[in-house]
């Protein structure tokens, strides 16, 4: 990680709350809303009395106006449950600052607000397998287990990202905020159909397409070498014969990915890796709150 990591620099960010638009699932107390029912926060229904409940939940108003017995109910305020899937793979190793090395900085500090509002974090680190997995905590020192274990993973591998999100989601039973930073380079097919079985199990999805500006704009003019961080094979070319067909086919391809993540009702967002990560991820936050 090429770049100054001071989450501190981001701690304006902090009151924008990282709050689950979707009811999420949760155990402790926290700051999202929760589908289960309690009497600690804030009003949700009434329902009819039944023998056993404890008479201090009464609407005594409602006696008052119907002369029938209701009680009060509340919807719970629970924390989020939130796992960070970081995409490792070969392609993720392009560009200067590397992909990977800004979806790690993007990840940490994601990591850093939610701990500090006492949200649960889980880090996946992988490309066609997990490499490394952290299981959801809230403690104070998981941060940093979370950026040593960001440190010390390196892109390298082949893509396939849609298979293992297949069977990550059989694994992740609880609903909660699924948090992906990714180029996405993989079958497109393929990765919708695995981004939408996150959201069949009930998860909310948050993208991050994490881009080098090369790969956007293709710049390049003279003849130009070109490796495969996956496979390693070299090409000799010239990109002025390529580049309306890349930029076609690279545009086709975000596009329709932006596209079928708004038809799921995924939040998407693409990160430039030329773009200040604080700025980037302030930007994204207050539109988030809003």
């Amino acid at each position: 990680m090429n770049l100054p990591l001071d989450p501190t620099t981001l701690a304006s960010y902090g009151r924008l709350a990282f709050a689950a638009r979707e009811v999420v699932e949760g155990l402790l107390s926290g700051m999202h809303k929760s589908p289960y029912k309690g009497y600690s926060v804030e009003f949700a229904e009434h329902r009819q009395y039944v023998p056993g409940d404890e008479i201090r939940h009464i609407d005594w108003r409602v006696l008052g106006k119907t002369d029938r017995y209701f009680i009060k109910e509340y919807e719970e305020e629970t924390n989020l449950q939130a796992h960070l899937l970081v995409d490792a793979s070969g392609s993720m190793g392009f560009g200067k600052p590397s992909k990977y090395s800004y979806a790690c900085h993007a990840a940490a500090a994601l990591s850093y607000l939610m701990l500090r509002q006492l949200d649960q974090v889980g880090l996946i680190v992988h490309d066609h397998a997990i490499r490394t997995m952290l299981p959801l905590s809230t403690a104070s020192k998981h941060w940093l287990r979370i950026v040593q274990t960001l440190e010390s993973a390196k892109p390298g591998g082949e893509t396939a990202l849609s298979p293992l999100w297949h069977r990550l989601c059989r694994q992740l039973c609880r609903r909660g905020l699924i948090v992906v930073l990714s180029d996405g380079f993989d079958r497109i097919d393929d990765l919708i159909l695995a981004l939408r079985d996150f959201r069949h199990a009930g998860h909310e999805v948050i993208f991050f397409h994490v881009l080098a500006p090369e790969e956007i704009d293709f710049p390049f003019q003279r003849m130009t070498q070109f490796r495969s961080l996956e496979q390693g094979n070299q090409k000799l070319v010239d990109p002025r014969q390529l580049r309306a067909d890349y930029l076609r086919n690279f545009q086709s391809f975000c596009e329709r990915l932006q596209s079928e993540c708004g038809k799921m009702r995924i939040d998407f967002h693409r990160l430039r890796t030329d773009q200040p990560i604080a700025e980037a991820l302030g930007h994204y936050l207050a539109a988030r709150r809003k």
